[in-house]
């Protein structure tokens, strides 16, 4: 692979970067996709990998939706059961954030949005054994999903290396460097040489952006999870998923009876070389406690894994998708704030279209409400503000 000439190079073997790798091969662009660890070793290996469209602007709902299809597709054709629909459901025992829930169904519905208010009752159908006394608000869409984000990667990469796309992943790449038009990435033994270099690299992209020379406003930051397995069959019922905005924690189904439940976002930069993998027991705590509030039951689940992994954050809760340097044709595909695996195939193939035609005004325009030049070129410091939180309203907690 010595002085092989790429016309891409992506560096991040996450699920957006092989997205990415994937719809520039379908361009019939010569690619190269790199990550000095496993694909989906990273964030994306440690997702919730819930898909829902109560989302923040009609931007949010086009790229999950097209999303959400494409992880359909992908799955239905290799792997099946790791695309599963699954209604997601928002509740709330606070009178003042059920009326911005309320609020929200209808901006939701303005963006083509299928969700309804719901009651004890409807809220049955899918968790039997709840105790919705307290209940001051409840809102469901049914067209969401959930999926298992490191096999929705892998697909992606054998489908972009079907279509030609090369790989290399394990060993060390340097910082790349770029002179006369065109950039060089020693990866391991391999050095590749590209006109268009793709930083998407989750947790890591706020170093390398750094020594590359642009850095962005990025704040790597821990957040954990759970596999439970309630007692008895009390497991999500019907298959939807839960986000309970009182405590923030979300659960969604899994295989055999199983939960995915998590939150635990720390508001503080973490090192994503050195951080703590493993849960806390203050987090496992928590998640009982909450999921108790709706479930009684769950709150004695057994406790079958738990992990960390490390997300990243930007001051505006918005991703960084684009051209950073276009004379060099440095791009960005990063900064997700937890929500990657919602926009990745989306995002994905919004950035392709750029990347494959640069000057193409509609493509630049599909980008508009991420670019990542609005922060003028700062990279101050910022704590993260990230959680599973879905914002779009006036409201704190949207």
């Amino acid at each position: 692979m010595a002085d092989a000439p790429k016309d891409v190079v992506v560096l991040g073997a996450g699920i957006a970067g092989a997205a990415l790798t994937d719809h520039l091969a379908k361009r019939s662009l010569n690619v190269a996709l790199i990550d000095p660890r496993t694909p989906a070793a990273g964030a994306s290996g440690r997702a919730a990998g819930i898909v829902t469209e109560q989302l923040w602007n009609p931007w949010d709902v086009a790229v999950t939706r097209e999303s959400r299809e494409e992880y359909r597709e992908l799955a239905a054709a290799k792997e099946p059961e790791a695309f599963v629909d699954a209604p997601f459901v928002r509740l709330t025992s606070v009178a003042e954030v059920a009326t911005a829930l309320r609020a929200a169904v209808e901006r939701l519905r303005g963006w083509g949005v299928s969700v309804e208010e719901l009651g004890a009752e409807e809220l049955r159908r899918w968790f039997p054994n709840g105790r919705f006394e307290r209940l001051a608000g409840a809102i469901a869409s049914d067209s969401d999903a959930c999926v298992t984000p490191s096999t929705i990667t892998s697909l992606y990469l054998a489908r972009a290396r079907g279509r030609g796309a090369d790989a290399a992943f394990g060993g060390h790449v340097e910082v790349p460097t770029f002179s006369d038009g065109l950039w060089t990435v020693q990866a391991g033994e391999s050095r590749w040489h590209s006109r268009a270099l793709v930083v998407a690299a989750g947790a890591w992209s706020k170093r390398l952006l750094r020594d590359l020379g642009h850095p962005l406003p990025l704040t790597p930051y821990r957040t954990q999870a759970a596999v439970l397995r309630p007692p008895g069959s009390q497991s999500l019922g019907g298959g939807a998923s839960l986000h309970d905005l009182d405590t923030d924690v979300y659960a969604r189904p899994e295989v055999n009876g199983r939960i995915l439940a998590g939150d635990g976002t720390e508001k503080f930069e973490t090192d994503p070389d050195r951080f703590v993998t493993g849960a806390d027991s203050e987090f496992l705590a928590h998640l009982a406690e909450s999921l108790g509030r709706w479930v009684p039951e769950w709150e004695t689940s057994e406790v079958v894994g738990a992990w960390a992994g490390v997300c990243t954050a930007t001051p505006d809760r918005r991703p960084c998708i684009g051209a950073l340097d276009p004379s060099s044709g440095l791009y960005v595909l990063t900064g997700f704030n937890g929500f990657g695996v919602m926009r990745a195939g989306g995002a994905a193939r919004r950035l392709a279209d750029l990347i494959a035609a640069p000057a193409s005004e509609s493509a630049r325009a599909a980008l508009v409400p991420v670019r990542p030049d609005r922060f003028g070129g700062k990279a101050e410091p910022f704590p993260p503000r990230a959680g599973f939180t879905l914002e779009g309203g006036s409201h704190p907690r949207f």
